[in-house]
């Protein structure tokens, strides 16, 4: 006892002695002052040995200084007696309060000694302090070579001395020591790992405990971490900065992007007018060769005119010569402003001027005409007509008189032009005899070119009144003008007024509902029928496409279905071009109806394109609506978009390789559960609702594709008639021979299953969502590809993956595939328990689960439960995750009756521990189905 109460003297000494040197080092004169008055009223004059030594030193304490200091005056008056006892008063309450919290105190740690005692001997603790003493001696680190004291250091070792002096009974050092300090509230230790009872002393004995190359190697580790921090500080730094400029980078892609699209779109504007430009040249040379051969038959009609004229009266042959003369100057003046101006309407007012004046000369001269018509063998009469029936002729039956207006007239470079195309108008046919030239008019009737130019005036009628009548058509009624306005923008001449009555159509209803914009679109698809390529692409399209940014969403979604239901009528080139464009900028609308019309009517478009330079735009649109936030658009890219574009675009393999790759990349860039390595928890993900909302439509994806897959494995099977729709064991053996090879056969169990596994190994226990669309994934494979596909080819895989390793039959599997099966096998103790956690649900519900595989779910159920228990082996095979995979085979209702039957079993059972598995299963199914 004697060597026992030496000892703890020994320790207490040593606590001590590092307290004082704490203080010194650290200048708390006061606090030291304090510690050395109470040492030596406790008669521990070896522990204040170095305080009195200090205090004494000339050096830092000067003898007349302190004399000074310590002087009293010569004597005491009454009023400082009367201080004096108040002091001493306040002192004795003081003491009494202290030695109150003392026996608090020495309550307190008379327990903590209790359970020291029961927890470990004193003999051991003397033993160890006794070695740790002896090392003392041996070592040689200062504390100068850990560098200065840190803020939460030197906050540490305050309150772990301010603890150790109220811990000794120093209360007045301790109340001094707080009041020197005054930069750190002592009162208050922040929660560390510094932070203990009685801390001064455990460091005393982690100190002793520990080597000098054991606390160098743990000093260089904590520099070692301070460098790694500030290395990681400026990494996230210069992260934040890659990222920043990688953000300005993709603006700036987005808007190279944005302008190419423009100039691409410029450059087929450009195109498109030079084409428009080449037909109206076609068009103006041959109105110009048609004005040159009425010049010419009009120049030959005058000089046979002027041959053949045989006059008595001189007046009347110097007049006719005159008038030659002048028709034949008129000509030449206007074959000359031909040659100049090439243009049609001067040479038409040069015509019509010259049919005047010759028909002048035939009025004069009537009885010589008359002659000169009636003559054998003489020049054939020109007879000239127009649309109107007037004009200039030389025939007998025009002798009643003839109209001469210029309306009269029809030359092929206007009028005449436009009839072509009607079938309205007169033409000109020139003849040549072997001695005379011959002209002949054809004239057109004229009641047809009347109700033509009538008709011509009641469209230009109607197109100036609509504008003006539609504001004041109810709104419900207005429908009914289309059929004025869609003969309107056909027939008119003026493309102005064409493209303000388009601008109508589409403007027809402020915010048209479903009915009135399939009726809009319906006159637009009327219209396109009727005027063409060309001129829908020009006065149509531009119409529609101006409404792309428009405020009311129902104006946008006219230009949606536009982009569908108009492709048709456009040139090839322009659908996958300037058409898939506006349906790329209508996917990202805000208005999720325009994303649902631009889903669809992408869906109808895609047929019409005319090769698949644009395919990998077309992937990204695919999957950028399959995980668009709204479930309506998602439902319709689902069911219309996805079989459009496996069709379109024949490229099965590569969509699903992108989709495997975007559902893994979704679930892996999650941040871990728990960031200790090694645990459970590491391995799996937390998911936000944007990356459980992403995965769960890519796996209704992979659901919808599944038809595709099927048929494709059954078309290239080489032992299967393609109007067989299930996998049979003869084939499966056959391909168990590994002698043909069956790609589209093996994705689905080595691509596809093992990537579904790998998904499942990802989501913590509470993502039972997920693990339900999986599961009906599997139960829709099997059901697709049979029964045999399922025991065979199915479950040995979803087996090896939970860890069942005995149980999983390969003899339908290659032996090139067999290595890759049995590589899913989990390889540690956590991978084994991650796979009883994730993949055990998906084998009993997913597997197991299918109707064809009741029996199998039942023995496999018992075998787990009730054979596993009582050879005493069900803790072994984690009995919290079995349970928790057969809750979640619980939430379908159809294997309630397999579950509860086990169930039963175990509860009638005499084992005990199949009685208290049977209780927690219990208790699980019960809160689930409460839950429900």
């Amino acid at each position: 006892m004697e060597a026992v109460g030496g000892a703890a003297e020994e320790r207490w000494a040593s606590l001590c002695n590092c307290v004082v040197n704490f203080l010194l080092e650290e200048k708390y004169h006061l606090t030291a002052l304090e510690l050395l008055q109470e040492l030596q009223e406790d008669g521990r004059h070896a522990q204040a040995l170095r305080l009195r030594s200090f205090f004494s030193d000339p050096a830092f304490f000067p003898p007349d200084l302190v004399a000074r200091a310590s002087s009293s005056p010569p004597g005491a008056d009454p009023q400082s007696l009367l201080e004096e006892k108040i002091a001493a008063e306040e002192k004795l309450a003081l003491t009494e309060y202290d030695l109150r919290l003392a026996k608090e105190d020495l309550t307190c740690l008379k327990l903590e000694l209790q359970k020291q005692q029961e927890s470990s001997p004193d003999n051991t603790i003397d033993a160890s302090a006794h070695e740790g003493f002896n090392q003392q001696d041996q070592r040689d680190v200062k504390i100068s070579a850990l560098g200065p004291l840190k803020d939460n250091e030197r906050k540490d070792l305050n309150c772990a001395v301010k603890e150790y002096l109220l811990l000794a009974g120093y209360r007045l050092a301790a109340m001094t020591f707080i009041e020197e300090v005054l930069d750190q509230d002592l009162d208050v230790w922040t929660n560390s790992s510094a932070c203990v009872p009685d801390a001064l002393r455990r460091y005393y004995y982690q100190y002793l405990s520990s080597t000098t190359e054991a606390a160098e190697e743990k000093i260089s580790i904590l520099r070692e971490n301070e460098a790694l921090k500030k290395d990681s500080e400026r990494l996230y730094a210069e992260k934040d900065s890659l990222m920043k400029t990688c953000e300005l980078a993709n603006n700036q892609v987005a808007a190279l992007r944005k302008s190419l699209d423009a100039a691409h779109m410029d450059i087929k504007e450009k195109e498109k007018m030079v084409r428009d430009l080449k037909q109206s040249l076609d068009v103006h040379r041959k109105e110009l060769n048609d004005c040159r051969a009425e010049i010419t038959a009009l120049k030959m009609h005058i000089e046979g005119t002027q041959s053949s004229k045989q006059m008595p009266v001189g007046d009347t042959d110097g007049f006719s010569t005159q008038l030659n003369a002048n028709s034949m100057g008129e000509a030449a003046a206007l074959i000359n402003e031909h040659e100049n101006l090439k243009g049609t309407e001067s040479i038409t007012i040069k015509l019509v001027s010259a049919a005047a004046l010759t028909e002048d000369t035939r009025k004069d001269h009537k009885n010589t005409e008359s002659t000169i018509e009636g003559s054998p063998g003489s020049q054939a009469p020109l007879s000239c007509s127009t649309a109107g029936g007037g004009g200039y002729g030389t025939s007998g039956e025009d002798d009643s008189g003839t109209d001469t207006s210029p309306e009269g007239i029809s030359v092929n470079g206007t009028q005449h032009g436009a009839g072509n195309s009607q079938g309205n108008s007169g033409s000109i046919s020139v003849y040549v005899s072997e001695d005379k030239v011959n002209t002949e008019i054809v004239e057109s009737p004229s009641i047809h070119k009347s109700s033509y130019k009538m008709a011509l005036e009641t469209i230009k009628i109607v197109s100036d009144a609509l504008p003006k009548i539609v504001p004041y058509v109810l709104i419900n009624h207005r429908e009914e003008l289309l059929p004025l306005i869609i003969c309107a923008i056909e027939r008119h001449p003026d493309s102005d007024v064409r493209d303000s009555l388009t601008h109508t159509l589409f403007n027809l209803i402020k915010r048209p509902d479903g009915q009135q914009r399939r009726i809009i679109m319906d006159a637009c698809v009327e219209l396109a029928t009727s005027v063409g390529e060309m001129r829908t692409e020009t006065e149509l399209l531009p119409q529609c496409w101006e409404q792309i940014n428009h405020q009311y969403e129902e104006r946008r979604l006219l230009v949606a279905q536009s982009c569908g239901e108009l492709a048709i009528y456009v040139r090839p080139e322009i659908r996958d071009s300037l058409i898939l464009s506006i349906v790329q900028q209508l996917v990202e609308d805000s208005a999720t109806v325009v994303r649902e019309a631009a889903t669809h009517n992408l869906a109808l478009l895609l047929p019409l394109f005319p090769n698949m330079d644009k395919y990998y735009k077309v992937e990204e649109l695919l999957f950028q609506l399959v995980r668009d936030p709204s479930g309506v658009v998602v439902d319709v890219a689902l069911r219309e978009l996805v079989p459009a574009v496996v069709g379109w675009g024949g490229k099965l393999d590569q969509i699903l390789r992108v989709l495997l790759s975007h559902i893994l990349a979704s679930a892996q860039r999650c941040p871990s559960v728990s960031g200790v390595e090694g645990t459970i928890d590491s391995h799996l993900r937390v998911l936000g609702e944007q990356e459980r909302w992403t995965i769960e439509v890519l796996l209704r994806m992979l659901t919808e594709l599944l038809p595709f897959i099927h048929q494709k494995a059954i078309e290239t099977c080489p032992s299967i008639d393609p109007s067989e729709n299930y996998i049979s064991e003869s084939s499966l053996k056959l391909y168990a021979t590994g002698e043909t090879e069956w790609s589209a056969f093996e994705w689905m169990h080595t691509e596809c299953l093992p990537d579904l596994i790998k998904l499942a190994c990802l989501l913590p226990a509470k993502e039972d969502s997920l693990r339900t669309v999986i599961t009906k994934y599997l139960l829709a494979v099997s059901g697709r590809y049979g029964k045999d596909y399922l025991e065979h080819i199915m479950l040995p895989v979803f087996l090896i993956a939970a860890g069942d390793i005995d149980s999983g039959d390969f003899t339908y599997f290659p032996l090139s595939i067999q290595s890759k099966v049995r590589g899913f096998r989990p390889k540690t103790s956590v991978a084994e328990k991650i796979a009883i956690i994730c993949v055990l649900p998906l084998l009993l519900s997913g597997i197991l689960g299918s109707p064809s595989s009741r029996q199998q779910l039942e023995e496999y159920l018992r075998k787990l439960l009730i054979q596993n228990t009582k050879d005493g082996s069900f803790s072994m095979h984690h009995t919290a995750e079995i349970i928790d995979a057969i809750r979640f085979l619980c939430i379908f209702e159809e294997h309630h009756g397999v579950i509860f039957h086990i169930l039963w079993e175990m509860v009638v059972s005499s084992d005990t521990n199949l009685k208290t598995s049977a209780a927690a299963l219990l208790k699980a199914l019960v809160s689930l189905l409460l839950h429900e």
